[in-house]
């Protein structure tokens, strides 16, 4: 069993916050009755700050092209039965990518484009989604039974070579900046560029930005010299929103031990993923996923640690469909130059037994079945977050 000392009172749920008007809303959101996924008749009492993820149904045949991270969103697959499955879920708010990632898209002119399109689907459901600016509009969300949705990149690509484009972006809403995917970038080296360099001159112009508007900076991709150099150049906390642990599973996703430690004191948080990356072999299952929060608690200590599953709440009807689609993204993810260690035919990227609109609450009584109090799963599964936001964005 895990051993576990807290001396913190019992912070607040999801239930403190969602009246009888969520379930109006959950109704409002579910048309579908009766489809796959969708069973849960009540909105979740859990409090989740997903701190990346989506709100998609990934059983919505694709509409053909490349994957999502080479070409953008070009079908968002936001169906009632998605709405509804994150509305369940106890999700108060997900970091959601938009914007540039890779791919022969022009980076500036099609992030500002993925902000106007995912503005307009949270104009079209206002009885489930809400656009998060500030720290308080995740409780809002919260109280109002709906899923706050956080704009933010997964690469910095778009500041072409003028770091003040970041005050454009925070004007129009992005709360979330991570500053490299997998590849360089001209602010820094990911997590697959085998020189390991460190954050140019830019790349602090870019951090200073960041801090000075109230962005969270993220470090999730990036090389470890680069985020090494992040986090002493940033005047705020900052965020690793989806990771997990290389003392535990050796591959470049995942963070060392020194890079969570100086997270951690330095305010911020690391959020673990539900991604192959836990495994070695790429096959990781739930178990997985509790094994690196338990390191990263040790490390970091339980006020540090957050999940960022990057993926969403709907589970795979068809399994054997979802290997399949791995695959093909696999190789075009590959052919573009952006794949990461432990990427491969076989593996699907999320984990099987942590699926669909309960994958929150599984992971929870996983925990609690391991010695940690309630107090430290809600923690985890949202509270350090939401404190970690309003220190940087306020509100």
């Amino acid at each position: 069993m895990f051993e576990i000392a807290t001396k913190h009172p019992r912070p607040i749920t999801r239930r403190t916050f969602v009246g009888a008007s969520a379930g109006i809303a959950l109704a409002s959101a579910s048309g579908a009755c009766g489809q796959p996924g969708s069973d849960a008749a009540q909105p979740s009492d859990l409090f989740v700050i997903n701190m990346l993820g989506g709100i998609r149904n990934p059983n919505i045949p694709r509409s053909g092209g490349p994957s999502g991270a080479l070409e953008g969103e070009q079908r968002t697959a936001l169906d009632d039965r998605a709405l509804a499955d994150a509305l369940a879920s106890g999700t108060a708010a997900v970091n959601t990518t938009i914007g540039y990632v890779a791919g022969p898209r022009e980076p500036f002119e099609s992030s500002v484009a993925d902000i106007s399109r995912w503005n307009m689907i949270i104009r079209q459901h206002p009885e489930a989604l809400l656009k998060v600016w500030a720290a308080s509009d995740i409780e809002t969300a919260a109280r109002e039974g709906k899923v706050g949705i956080i704009q933010g990149f997964q690469n910095a690509a778009m500041m072409g070579d003028d770091a003040q484009r970041v005050q454009v972006f925070a004007g129009l809403g992005v709360r979330v900046i991570q500053l490299t995917y997998n590849v360089a970038n001209q602010l820094g080296h990911g997590s697959m560029a085998p020189e390991n360099g460190g954050l140019t001159d830019f790349g602090r112009d870019v951090v200073a930005e960041l801090n000075a508007t109230n962005t969270l900076v993220d470090l999730s991709h990036s090389g470890e010299q680069t985020c090494l150099d992040a986090i002493e150049a940033s005047t705020a906390p900052i965020a690793i929103t989806h990771t997990g642990c290389r003392a535990v599973t050796d591959l470049p996703r995942n963070k060392t031990d020194r890079e969570l430690r100086l997270v951690a004191e330095g305010g911020g948080i690391a959020g673990i993923y539900f991604m192959p990356f836990l495994a070695a072999d790429g096959m990781a299952v739930a178990d997985d996923v509790v094994r690196h929060i338990e390191h990263a608690v040790q490390v970091c200590g339980e006020e540090h640690v957050g999940i960022g599953t990057d993926g969403g709440t709907t589970e795979y009807d068809d399994m054997e469909a979802a290997y399949e689609a791995a695959r093909r993204d696999v190789e075009r993810r590959r052919a573009a130059g952006i794949s990461a260690a432990g990427e491969r035919a076989g593996v699907v990227p999320f984990i099987p037994d942590l699926q669909g609109p309960d994958q929150f609450r599984k992971l929870a009584g996983m925990l609690r079945a391991r010695g940690h109090t309630t107090e430290r799963v809600e923690k985890i599964l949202g509270l350090n977050a939401l404190r970690v936001m309003r220190e940087v964005w306020g509100g």
